[in-house]
């Protein structure tokens, strides 16, 4: 099984046997979201899943997110990166201030609107 992940999520490691701590960062977020997996989700919840990782393992996870979603896995994942939202998101909350302040569907997003909609509330 975990031969089998490591391979699915293209984590780069010598043997399945170092330990999650002599990971790089990208990788060592690649294992969290493997371990996840393993329960089966059928909703993946993800917070700034692309902090602190190089733009590689960054495009490694936005890819394993949208091949979750294709697979039915609903992914909800909370981010301040507009590139990010952008980029991966069919649709997209934005919260200010505690409050929702914009639901957008991926199709109609500018960029300006979410700015807009995330400084509402101050």
């Amino acid at each position: 099984m975990v031969a089998s992940t490591v391979g699915n999520l293209s984590i780069k490691v010598s043997s399945p046997d170092v330990a999650i701590q002599a990971l790089s960062g990208g990788n060592q977020q690649k294992v969290v979201i493997g371990r996840s997996l393993l329960t089966n989700p059928k909703l993946l919840l993800l917070d700034e899943p692309s902090r602190g990782i190089d733009v590689g393992a960054k495009a490694d996870v936005f890819r394993m997110m949208v091949e979750l979603s294709e697979q039915g896995i609903a992914v909800i994942f909370s981010t301040s990166d507009l590139k990010e939202i952008m980029a991966v998101s069919d649709r997209i909350l934005v919260m200010s201030g505690g409050k929702l302040t914009a639901d957008i569907p991926r199709a109609s997003a500018e960029e300006s609107a979410l700015v807009k909609a995330s400084a509402q509330g101050f």
